[in-house]
């Protein structure tokens, strides 16, 4: 099987949509010899943050010398994003030869009735990868949720954490800060630790303080008083945090706070015995840049690309760049959303400040059509344009910016990864 068969067969697997519950992954996983139960996990679960935090805590494992694998999703322009080992894509043969073990098992509980998802059988054919590689630890970002992730199979891990909570995917996980928070702890196991970000909202966080007790587990809260921002920008922050200076290379805030819950949940793994240095700490978090999150792709003109999706992430990406706003700067905004956000919510601000709004319609089934959208800005500014390809409202800025001008791309992840390389390869 080559790669491009794999992943053709993987993705033929979307048909069956989204089905939480992990009676299918146990059945799928003991045919193939429980492959995940050998894997020493950190278990990241979250609305916002997953991916930096998840990313973070294995750059620090890789900094310590440990063999490290790294589970995420999604992706945004290479698709083995989502199944690294020691911070590099995993080999697409070792990626082919996994789903090849693992088609005909599928195929015959398809027969009898129980239909694994593209989540499950990814999530599967990741563990028989790790578990060939010999990780020394799996950093895990959970899917959807938490409770019936495809990924909550696995024993007791080293450390959950979770990252901040708001409300997403409410159709499946529930229109309240509670059960998401609910949700989200279902991926804690009896007398395990759980590093929770700071500044949750207070119901979500009695939620999680209710459930650690249930199950015994001990909860480690990073301590906002000992945080200090000493300087940030769009390129990065400056922080202190327990006496110790760090510098992220991912601006805003909402950085300052991941990477507090990573120092929180590496410190757990230092006490769990393993042989990290206060410098592979610093080391890790600083080399940790995830494409699409305010990602600076060129500074004359400035043009930044972001796919804070929800309404939070969507303020975290106003935060860290309203430094650069000014009267005397043209702002040229690109945005494509998904029909399941907030999006009026989410987007407002952004609008607001634009003198262009491109609207566009991103390539997939759950996208919001350009026309939609752009009646949605009407509101906010009166200079909009609807592009249903979404590269062609780049050779559109493109013939219009000028290099003291900015250019912000914003909304899903699936727009950041049809527009990431034409953007490098037009302003980089």
């Amino acid at each position: 099987m080559t790669f491009n068969e794999a992943l053709d067969y993987i993705h033929s697997l979307l048909k069956f949509g989204i089905h939480p519950g992990l009676s299918r992954m146990d059945t799928l996983l003991q045919i193939l010899g429980n492959p995940h139960k050998n894997i020493k996990c950190v278990h990241v679960a979250g609305t916002n943050g997953k991916g930096s935090t998840s990313t973070a805590i294995s750059n620090v494992l890789i900094e310590a010398g440990y063999n490290v694998g790294l589970y995420t999703s999604p992706y945004v322009t290479d698709f083995l994003e989502r199944v690294q080992y020691n911070g590099k894509p995993i080999d697409e043969e070792l990626f082919s030869q996994c789903v090849e073990i693992i088609k005909p098992e599928i195929e015959k509980m398809s027969e009898e009735g129980a239909q694994i998802t593209e989540f499950e059988a990814l999530t599967a054919t990741a563990f028989l990868c790790f578990s060939k590689l010999n990780v020394d630890v799996l950093v895990l970002e959970v899917g959807l949720g938490g409770r019936l992730d495809a990924t909550n199979v696995i024993p007791t891990p080293l450390v959950n954490v979770i990252t901040s909570l708001s409300l997403d995917h409410t159709g499946v996980l529930g229109d309240t800060i509670e059960q998401i928070a609910f949700e989200k702890c279902g991926t804690l196991k009896e007398n395990g630790t759980l590093v929770c970000s700071y500044n949750q909202p207070e119901s979500a966080l009695n939620v999680i303080k209710t459930i650690c007790n249930e199950r015994n587990n001990t909860l480690v809260i990073p301590e906002q008083s000992e945080v200090e921002v000493t300087e940030q920008s769009i390129f990065g922050m400056h922080f202190n945090y327990k006496n110790w200076a760090y510098e992220t290379s991912m601006s805003g805030t909402h950085q300052v706070q991941n990477m507090t819950t990573v120092i929180e949940a590496v410190n757990v793994l230092k006490n769990k015995g393993y042989n990290i240095t206060e410098q592979n700490i610093k080391d890790g978090i600083k080399k940790t840049v995830l494409p699409a999150r305010v990602e600076v792709i060129s500074k004359k003109p400035l043009v930044i690309l972001d796919g804070g999706h929800n309404e939070d992430g969507a303020k975290a990406f106003y935060e860290a760049v309203k430094e650069c706003f000014d009267k005397n700067i043209k702002l040229f905004v690109i945005a494509g959303m998904m029909n399941d956000k907030a999006v009026e919510e989410s987007l407002k601000p952004l609008i607001s400040k634009a003198d262009k709004f491109v609207a566009v319609t991103p390539e997939n089934p759950r996208a919001m059509k350009a026309e939609v959208l752009s009646e949605i800005a009407k509101k906010y500014c009166h200079n909009i344009i609807c592009c249903d390809n979404a590269n062609s409202s780049l050779d559109l800025i493109k013939s219009e910016i000028t290099e003291n001008d900015m250019l912000f791309v914003v909304g899903s992840l699936y727009l950041a990864g049809e527009v990431r390389n034409k953007l490098i390869k037009i302003f980089d």
